[in-house]
């Protein structure tokens, strides 16, 4: 072994001098201490001194990087920014809706749904798309026929966030349904149905929170910051809505990077 090795690579297996048989044939399983220890400092020192990977060029030009927005909300728009005590407020009145829910969970879960109510799997999400919008919103049919007027069609408007349907969902389920709403929040308009949904999927959601959902809430706010910016005609009842999403998300969920500045 060159002694520059030597110097860089300390013999932690020293090997003392020791008669070795002449036919001593490192290639071959050794028959001795001596010779294992010996063949040991053979293959170190075989070792190159620099080792340089073999990385082809072409493997790293995809998906080099990932794209994580870490910015906050868009502002209100001119006029439309919430005060302070209005978020206060709504924080302490989402607060009492959660408590309520959770002390009466077991009292709602035993409730027996309607015979028209068949909640979707978990996995299933067009389904749950059409349960909780309606295929009127899920298909984006501007009107009601006059014949559907006469009683309410649930199929084509919506299950509304009925306590005995949400104290039947589990984490994993709430999580996964918050998840398809959002997508389809991402491409579609806001809508009442919409808004009903995410105020009871967020009054479900167990803190501390899952990251996952941690990821969704977030997205769910700058999808409303967005949207109230975009809307060109500016109704009341919607800003609002969209500024209530905000406030729970930043204030309740303490995302505070994403509330909105009191006006």
């Amino acid at each position: 072994m060159e002694s520059g090795v030597e110097e860089l690579m300390p013999r932690l297996l020293p090997v003392d001098d020791c008669d070795l048989a002449e036919d001593f044939d490192p290639t071959v399983p050794p028959r001795t201490p001596q010779e294992y220890l010996k063949r040991v400092q053979i293959e170190a020192a075989r070792c190159p001194d620099v080792v340089v990977a073999q990385i082809d060029p072409k493997k790293l030009r995809k998906k080099q990087t990932v794209n994580i927005s870490i910015s906050g909300c868009q502002p209100a728009p001119e006029g439309y920014s919430p005060t302070l005590k209005w978020q206060q407020q709504q924080v302490a009145n989402f607060s009492a809706v959660r408590q309520s829910l959770n002390k009466h969970r077991n009292h709602w879960r035993s409730q027996h749904l309607d015979s028209n109510v068949t909640m979707p799997k978990s996995e299933d999400e067009e389904g749950w798309k059409k349960f909780c919008l309606g295929e009127r919103v899920y298909s984006e049919i501007d009107a009601l026929s006059d014949n559907e007027n006469l009683g309410i069609d649930y199929i084509k408007v919506g299950f509304p966030p009925l306590l005995s349907i949400v104290s039947r969902m589990n984490q994993a389920t709430v999580t996964s349904v918050l998840e398809y709403l959002i997508s389809w929040f991402g491409e579609k308009k806001f809508t009442p149905e919409l808004g009903r949904w995410l105020y009871a999927l967020l009054a479900c959601l167990e803190k501390p929170l899952l990251p996952e959902a941690h990821s969704l809430i977030r997205q769910l706010a700058r999808r409303c910051s967005e949207v109230r910016i975009l809307e060109e005609n500016k109704k009341e009842e919607q800003i609002s809505a969209l500024n209530l999403i905000i406030c729970l998300v930043s204030r309740y969920f303490d995302q505070c990077d994403l509330a909105d500045e009191p006006s």
